[in-house]
């Protein structure tokens, strides 16, 4: 009975280290006027540059997830965690960047 228990802790303290999948990374909060001095264009800019970002950081992610499973599967580690390949702060960090833009850019009814 106590090894079950013991074992049982074990898998949710390794899981409980592993990369989270990006779906379930919670966007940064953002100033609300990080972007209050740019312009339409500019903000167009900034909201391609966050995209192309976010696309890359979220297959990166996905890859960190994988490499997790994997890693818990076969030897019990998270690696791809502890080798630095999960980007959950970066994307958190895009996804809020994503917000921000999207609200100033509704706040100066850019392209409508």
């Amino acid at each position: 009975m106590k090894i079950q228990f013991v074992a049982a802790l074990g898998a949710v303290l390794i899981t409980a280290g592993c990369a989270k999948n990006p779906e379930a990374v919670v966007p940064l909060q953002m100033p609300p006027n990080a972007y209050a001095g740019l312009s339409c264009d500019q903000l167009g800019s900034e909201a391609r540059q966050t995209d192309a970002a976010l696309m890359q950081l979220t297959a990166d992610q996905k890859q960190a997830v994988t490499g997790d499973a994997i890693g818990v599967f076969l030897i019990g580690v998270p690696v791809s965690s502890l080798s630095g390949a999960d980007k959950e702060g970066l994307l958190a960090q895009k996804k809020g960047e994503k917000i921000a833009i999207e609200s100033q850019q509704r706040n100066q009814k850019c392209g409508a």
